[in-house]
């Protein structure tokens, strides 16, 4: 006997393969549109956005790549890029020897605010304009259900 999968409905391979799309697509896009704009990266936008969210602006460096869904390696390459320009700053970890911590330096934030209004108008632009309040409401609820799945909560 074999081990089938079970196979995806049509109705939900369109769905599949559009949200397959989306996921490919927005990524690009956000990125084009912060380069062309503010001159980095989507990536570094994303590190700079999650330290700016957190109380001192400042996060371990392990929660910090888990929250940007890359591997703490990947992530060390990137803040050494974000360190050399000035907007973010590591020191050790106070309670941990082997931790360090990302903090966003004044530098760091103002690159920021200098980009997110243009990133909002593309977030905008690409997902939200083209939906209703209960369609994000929806998509809010549908994400939330996904997201455990892809970061070991499920």
């Amino acid at each position: 006997m074999t081990d089938e999968p079970p196979w995806l409905s049509d109705t939900e391979m369109g769905a599949w393969l559009n949200l397959a799309q989306i996921l490919m697509l927005v990524p690009t896009a956000l990125d084009q549109q912060l380069r062309e704009d503010a001159g980095l990266p989507h990536t570094h936008y994303h590190i700079l956005s999650a330290l700016s969210a957190r109380p001192e602006r400042a996060m371990r460096m392990t929660e910090l790549a888990r929250q940007a869904g890359t591997t703490t390696t990947r992530l060390s390459h990137a803040v050494a890029t974000l360190e050399q320009r000035g907007w973010v700053a590591r020191r050790a970890c106070p309670t941990d020897k082997r931790g360090q911590i990302a903090h966003l330096t004044d530098a760091g934030f103002a690159v920021l605010a200098a980009a997110a209004p243009g990133h909002v108008r593309e977030v905008r632009r690409l997902v939200f304009d083209h939906l209703t309040g209960d369609d994000v409401v929806r998509l809010r609820d549908i994400t939330a259900k996904i997201l455990p799945a892809l970061t070991g909560g499920a």
